[in-house]
């Protein structure tokens, strides 16, 4: 499954960027249990920052809500489930209720996320 990793980034942080980088870096200890479980995680802000860099802008920038939400939404059109991190957000809330809408599961602990045994290419066949 591809999984979206949900919390707060800017929640919270009242633009400090070394606040939103203590929160990026929480999303991203998930990561590897998520991938750990075979699974391939996937945060927004992987997305949408690159994105807003490009257009000269920041994630304090007034472009970063035409950037930071819609990247979300666009990407969890390609996603199988949601891993919501604890802590207020109301992107990551956002990103549930969409998730919710489309079917998708929603996991609150990487301990929910059902292991997928790995299998090369070669064993598969």
């Amino acid at each position: 499954m591809l999984i979206l990793i949900a919390g707060p980034y800017r929640s919270g942080t009242g633009g400090d960027p070394r606040a939103m980088a203590a929160n990026l870096a929480r999303l991203e200890e998930a990561a590897w249990p998520v991938f750990a479980a075979g699974h391939l995680p996937v945060i927004g802000e992987w997305i949408a920052l690159p994105v807003l860099r490009s257009a000269g802008a920041g994630p304090t920038d007034p472009l970063a809500d035409q950037v930071l939400y819609p990247a979300a939404d666009r990407l969890l059109g390609h996603c199988d489930a949601v891993l919501r991190l604890p802590g207020r957000s109301a992107g990551a809330d956002q990103d549930v209720a969409t998730a919710r809408r489309r079917g998708l599961p929603v996991y609150h602990d990487t301990a929910e996320i059902p292991r997928r045994e790995h299998r090369t290419p070669r064993e598969a066949a």
